[in-house]
């Protein structure tokens, strides 16, 4: 274009076009790469200028094109500058690039965001499926592994605790009811009395066990409670072995017997000797570190309310068994609520046949001589020795089982020596009365003459019954069996009168408290130091001599202790010698340890002196 073509005042506003010459692009570039060789900031330093050769001749500026021109006016509808004081133009800004330093417009120059990877797009689908994979196999974890995870979890925390689960009917079948056995109820723990558990952390299965079966990777967390334990320490034996009336520092035994009314005597007694005998044992450290305790409840010697002192021993003292309970009538109310629970009944103040079945009730052991065995021991000394015959004698007894008991021996006896048991006399009064006057009318209209009377009563009714015929017949023989309270009725007897004491028979199921065997003076001791005050008694012996056996089969059960385990070391105890001058024994067939019957007899002092009755 030639200078001719061009006129500045032309009215297209050429004149405003650009009079600096243009640069290229790849001039500029050379520039800044010499500034930078030269090591000077860019932003410092002026672009070289060209040399001649590279300088453009006039002829290389371009005119611009035609331009839109300006009004001579403002248009009335266009913003000046000052409408935008809020919004004031922001003056031009330096990107700073590398190395360069750019001149930008009005508006920073953001750099444009980098393009998605197709890289990325697969790891976020590849996270995805992972997240899924985990938490599926989570899920399968827990559906494998809930079973081992629960056992632990009971087994650290379940212990005194689910509360126990006793019976709430006494409709329970025997076969419908479990035996005192091992269960694992929740144990309750007082708060604060045993410290927290701290989880150990578990390392991560090895790489070599991916891939393992199912059963591979079960058997290898069923290791994990193992591991949790051992870091924690040893679990108490209560929690391993939890058993009704059984803990980590006692064994709870229950005895349902009168202490109260007209035999309370008997159920004292009996509760002093079997006492006696754990006090001792405690005393020597208890059994397998375990002491012994008798919670006593009373009957009143009522059936009626024998029901619910059992109801109570089992349900609100949690015993783990009955020893020494008082009473044939008694027993006949308290021996089918244990056999159906399956609880062990031990030892009782009774030689009533009903616990003596043939073959035996499993959880019914019995210490003592049979009623059956101590009448007809007496039967055999009147008939033998004092050469009565079976027709003169009579029984007094109690009107109800354990007076039935004690004439059903009688009558046997008699039948095995060729006698009639039809023409036997019973003579009999009412349970918990000293009311003797039909008895004692019925003696005096009897037509044979009775020349002796066994006995099968209780101490009181036995003293009214002597006290009202010894002056119409003198020459009487009167024997009781064993349950009279032989000590009772001595002292009974003495209240009346020396004449009515001297001469009365009793049978025992125990030595003579006279004697100074090992098992008597043992005894005695153990009566004076842990139960001052108390005096030696045939029917306190007898419990003493129960419990030692009861507590000898605990230590031979050995520390894991329960029902069905401790059935199982009685049936094998075998020759058992505890000073008696027979020996204890027990077999599967065979749940009465002594059959040996004593005879005493009372002097004109009140003393009962040992005698043979063969």
């Amino acid at each position: 274009m030639s200078d001719e073509g061009r006129n500045d005042d032309a009215s297209d506003y050429s004149k405003y076009a650009p009079k600096r010459p243009l640069r290229r692009p790849e001039d500029v570039e050379r520039t800044l790469r010499a500034l930078i060789d030269a090591g000077a900031p860019a932003g410092l330093r002026d672009p070289a200028p060209l040399s001649s050769a590279e300088r453009p001749t006039e002829r290389q500026y371009v005119p611009s094109g035609a331009t839109a021109p300006v009004p001579s006016r403002e248009h009335q509808d266009r913003r000046t500058p000052s409408d935008f004081a809020s919004n004031p133009v922001r003056p031009p800004q330096r990107l700073e690039t590398g190395t360069s330093t750019l001149i930008g417009r009005s508006e920073p120059v953001r750099p444009p965001p980098p393009p998605d990877r197709l890289e990325n797009g697969t790891s976020k689908l590849i996270g995805r499926i992972a997240l899924v994979v985990a938490f599926t196999a989570v899920g399968a974890s827990a559906l494998i592994f809930a079973k081992p995870i629960s056992q632990y979890v009971h087994a650290l925390f379940d212990t005194d605790s689910r509360p126990v689960q006793t019976s709430k009917s006494d409709a329970v079948t025997r076969n419908s009811v479990p035996s005192n056995d091992r269960v694992y109820p929740a144990p309750q723990v007082a708060a604060g009395s045993v410290p927290a558990l701290v989880p150990t952390p578990v390392a991560p299965p090895a790489a070599a066990s991916v891939g393992r079966p199912a059963e591979a990777v079960g058997q290898s967390f069923a290791s994990w409670p193992m591991q949790q334990q051992a870091a924690v320490g040893p679990e108490p034996r209560a929690v391993k072995n939890f058993v009704r009336g059984v803990t980590d520092s006692e064994i709870r035994f229950g005895i349902s017997a009168a202490f109260s009314g007209p035999a309370k005597e008997l159920g004292q007694n009996m509760k002093l000797g079997i006492e006696a005998a754990f006090k001792l044992a405690n005393a020597d450290g208890g059994v397998h570190g375990r002491q012994l305790r008798l919670i006593a409840a009373d009957d009143g010697y009522e059936p009626s309310r024998t029901a619910v002192t059992m109801n109570q021993l089992y349900e609100k003292d949690q015993v783990f068994g009955i020893v020494g309970n008082v009473g044939t009538p008694t027993a006949t109310v308290g021996l089918p609520f244990a056999l159906e629970r399956k609880m062990l009944f031990f030892g009782a103040f009774t030689g009533a046949g009903l616990l003596r079945n043939d073959p035996p009730d499993r959880y019914v052991f019995n210490y003592r001589a049979s009623y059956a065995e101590e009448t007809a021991a007496t039967v055999h000394y009147l008939v033998k020795v004092k050469r009565l015959r079976t027709d003169q004698i009579a029984v007094f007894a109690q009107q109800d089982s354990y007076g039935d008991s004690g004439f059903s021996g009688v009558a046997k006896a008699i039948r095995s020596l060729g006698g009639k048991d039809s023409a036997i006399l019973r003579l009999n009064y009412e349970r918990n009365t000293v009311d003797v006057d039909d008895a004692v009318e019925q003696l005096k209209k009897s037509r044979i003459p009775i020349k002796a009377v066994i006995m099968v009563p209780t101490y009181r009714a036995a003293a009214k019954f002597i006290e009202k015929t010894r002056d119409s017949y003198p020459d009487m023989i009167y024997a009781s069996v064993s349950f009279v309270g032989s000590t009772a009725l001595a002292n009974e007897l003495m209240l009346l009168g020396k004449k009515f004491a001297k001469g009365v028979i009793v049978t025992q199921v125990v030595p003579a408290l006279e004697g100074h065997s090992s098992l008597v003076l043992n005894y005695k001791s153990a009566l004076t130091k842990y139960l001052p005050g108390e005096s030696p008694d045939y029917v306190s012996l007898e419990g003493y001599v129960a419990a030692n056996v009861l507590i000898e089969a605990l230590k031979r059960n050995g520390p894991e202790l329960d029902t069905e385990k401790l059935v199982e070391t009685l049936e094998n105890l075998r020759d058992l010698d505890i000073g008696l001058g027979t020996p204890v024994s027990f077999s599967r067939s065979e749940h009465q340890g002594v059959h040996k019957v004593w005879g005493t007899q009372l002097d004109e002092n009140g003393r009962y002196q040992p005698f043979d009755l063969q």
